[in-house]
C-alpha cells in the first residue's frame, strides 16, 4: 500500500489535489502548517472515500523540523507520488514589501521545494513507478514587476523540475511541473484577479479542474502542464513577443492589482 504526499494540503489547490487523489483511490499523507486543520480534512476524506489519509502539521521552511519528522513519516507510509504544492506569493512594490515576506517566499517556494524533493527522491526510487508533481505557475515564464520575487521563485521550480526530470530519465521516477494561471484561493486573490480585468478572468479554472488535469497528465508522463485552453493559447502568444514587450504588458496588468493588495 503506497501513499501520495501533498504539501500545502489543507486548503485551496492542495485540498483539491487531496480530494481528486482520493477519488482516484490513492492513500494520502497530507502536510500542512500547524493550526491548519488538516486532520479534519483527512477525516472528511476518509468518510467519503475508501482510502487511508494521514495528516501532519509541519512548517516546510523549518529544515530541522522537516529532517526530524519526514523519516518517521516515510518509514510508516511508503510514498510513491510527491505533490509539491505549498507556496506563497503576493503583489506589492519591492520597496514596500517587508523583508520577512520576501524571505518567506524564498524559504517556502524555493528552499522548501528543493530540500523536500531531495529528501524524498531515495524513497520514491524504491518503487517500480513513482511520480513528482511540482506546482509552478504561468508567472514562471516571464519576469513581472510588482511581483518580482514570486515569478522568480516559480521560474526556479519550473527549471528545477525539468532538470531533475532529465536526471532521472530512464528510471521509474517521472517528474512533471504544472503551470496554472490565476487561481481563486481566497477573497484577497479574488479581488486582485478581478482587478486585472477580463484577460485575467479568462484564464480562471476551478481548483478541482486544475487538480484533475494536472494529475491525469502527470500520470501520463507529460513534462510541462498548462491547465486550460485559454492559458495555453495565452502562453503561446506571449512566447511570440519580444521579452521586453511581454514584461511591460504583463506588468501593466499586474499593477492593476495594487489597489486590492493588503
Amino acid at each position: 500500500m503506497t501513499y501520495t504526499l501533498i504539501t500545502g494540503a489543507s486548503a485551496g489547490l492542495g485540498k483539491a489535489f487531496a480530494i481528486q487523489c482520493a477519488r482516484m483511490g490513492m492513500n494520502l499523507v497530507l502536510i500542512a502548517l500547524p493550526g491548519s486543520q488538516a486532520s479534519s480534512l483527512a477525516q472528511h476524506i476518509m468518510e467519503e472515500y475508501p482510502v487511508d489519509v494521514r495528516a501532519f502539521e509541519l512548517d516546510l521552511t523549518d529544515t530541522a523540523q522537516m529532517q526530524y519528522h519526514l523519516p518517521e513519516i516515510l518509514s510508516a507510509f511508503p510514498v510513491s507520488f510527491l505533490i509539491n504544492n505549498a507556496g506563497i506569493g503576493g503583489t506589492a512594490a519591492l520597496a514596500d514589501t517587508p523583508l520577512e515576506n520576501i524571505d518567506r517566499i524564498i524559504q517556502l517556494n524555493v528552499r522548501g521545494t528543493a530540500l523536500l524533493t531531495r529528501l524524498m527522491i531515495p524513497h520514491l526510487l524504491q518503487h517500480e513507478r513513482s511520480y513528482i508533481l511540482n506546482i509552478s505557475s504561468m508567472a514562471s515564464f516571464t519576469p513581472i514587476a510588482y511581483k518580482t520575487v514570486y515569478p522568480a521563485s516559480k521560474a526556479f521550480i519550473t527549471s528545477f523540475s525539468l532538470g531533475i526530470r532529465e536526471e532521472y530519465a530512464g528510471t521509474g521516477l517521472s517528474v512533471s511541473v504544472a503551470c496554472p494561471g490565476p487561481i481563486l484561493t481566497n477573497s484577497g486573490t479574488a479581488r486582485r484577479i478581478i482587478g486585472q480585468g477580463l484577460k485575467a478572468r479568462m484564464g480562471l479554472l476551478p481548483t478541482h479542474e486544475i487538480a484533475r488535469i494536472a494529475l491525469r497528465l502527470t500520470l501520463a508522463g507529460q513534462p510541462v502542464i498548462i491547465p486550460g485552453l485559454a492559458n495555453r493559447i495565452s502562453h503561446f502568444l506571449m512566447q511570440l513577443m519580444p521579452g521586453s514587450m511581454r514584461l511591460r504588458l504583463i506588468s501593466r496588468e499586474v499593477k492593476k492589482e495594487m489597489q486590492f493588495s493588503v
